[in-house]
């Protein structure tokens, strides 16, 4: 781990940068302890034993510290098979549905055999942007955690926006929720990465983030961020990897270009399909920068899809995700005429504001 990290300085492909190396140096740590201890391995062959639980690894700092680079290192380089990176949003989506089922039969006990289901096949859990805004999961997350980690002995690596105090922060009925953060700092080391270079904004440059009008200049542009923000070789674009995204209730949505915490739609996709404001969610909580391409000038015979548009940008303001679009016109030609023009208007500042360095510098997630 430590020494893939030190190659890529070499390379000149990462600066140096204090708070990354420790993180390197304790996830190589971590690393190593897992392995000694899976099976077959140095420390279970000499000592015959059932693998052993190291401790965990918490880690947090703002936007473009790092934390998805080290993330990728980690699980690439840890030679186990029983690892497993998911998304913490998708995975608390996963464990609802479990617990429904499980719940069907005898409800005590429930999250117990959901934790046992998910220590079969996994001794390392990495979550990506571990951020809590559903009240319904703040609620099961001491329960559900020490059940998985101390229980069942599984090591959790996480990356988050916030120190584990802040998760949750001034949430509905916060005193459930707060032995999960006694948890956390009991079971694993909490890695600051919140050093002043923000490397995602470097690597964006001089990008802007609105293009319009429509056209090949305007696609050049958003590949070229994508391509910035995902570290994904551009000759190889025809193999970014897709996604599906649950939105609960047994309900997908397919993301055409899904990668590194960025998404790619087409405006149709989003906006002249059903969708609810819930699914907007879904996204904003998932994905730290979402690409849409393709939005129209809309009129009165668009009003549908004018308020489903306004309910995506809410969505994604409120979370602060960060916006690159290509579009027929500026933000304030989009709708000027039909139901709602008038209320369109706070869309409008919203999309102005999502352009200025101050938001594109704001951490993912709902603030508190």
């Amino acid at each position: 781990m430590l020494a893939r990290y030190e190659k890529l300085i070499a390379a000149g492909e990462l600066q140096p940068d204090p708070d990354q190396r420790r993180a390197a140096e304790r996830l190589g740590r971590l690393a190593k302890e897992l392995e000694a201890d899976a099976p077959g391995g140095l420390l279970a062959q000499l000592f015959n034993r059932k693998p052993q639980k190291p401790r965990g690894v918490y880690m947090w700092g703002g936007v473009g510290r790092g934390k998805s680079m080290l993330m990728d290192l980690f699980v690439s380089a840890l030679q186990i098979e029983q690892k497993r990176r998911v998304h913490f949003h998708e995975f608390m989506l996963e464990v609802d549905v479990l617990l429904h089922k499980e719940r069907r039969g005898k409800h005590e006990g429930a999250i117990g055999r959901v934790a046992r289901r998910i220590a079969r096949d996994v001794r390392c859990l990495a979550f990506d942007e571990m951020v809590v805004t559903n009240t319904a999961d703040a609620a099961i997350m001491a329960r559900l955690f020490t059940a998985l980690i101390v229980d069942e002995g599984i090591t959790v690596v996480t990356t988050s926006n916030r120190p584990p105090q802040d998760l949750y922060k001034d949430g509905i009925n916060r005193s459930l929720f707060t032995p999960f953060i006694d948890l956390i700092l009991a079971e694993l080391d909490v890695v600051p990465l919140n050093g002043p270079t923000d490397y995602r904004l470097d690597r964006l440059g001089d990008l802007k983030t609105w293009h319009a009008p429509m056209g090949d200049a305007a696609t050049a542009q958003v590949r070229e961020a994508f391509f910035r923000l995902t570290d994904y070789a551009p000759e190889d674009a025809a193999n970014v990897p897709t996604g599906e995204l649950a939105l609960g209730g047994g309900r997908t949505l397919h993301v055409p270009k899904s990668l590194k915490g960025v998404a790619v739609f087409s405006f149709k996709r989003l906006c002249m399909e059903d969708r609810g404001a819930a699914d907007y969610l879904a996204i904003a909580r998932t994905y730290h920068t979402v690409i849409v391409v393709g939005i129209p000038q809309m009129g009165p015979e668009n009003r549908n899809e004018a308020i489903r548009f306004t309910k995506l940008i809410d969505a994604l303001y409120e979370n602060n995700v960060k916006l690159f679009v290509t579009a027929a016109a500026v933000p304030e030609a989009l709708y000027t005429k039909g139901d709602g023009a008038f209320e369109f208007d706070r869309t409008v500042s919203r999309l102005k504001e999502m352009q200025s360095a101050d938001y594109m510098a704001r951490g993912h997630g709902k603030a508190g």
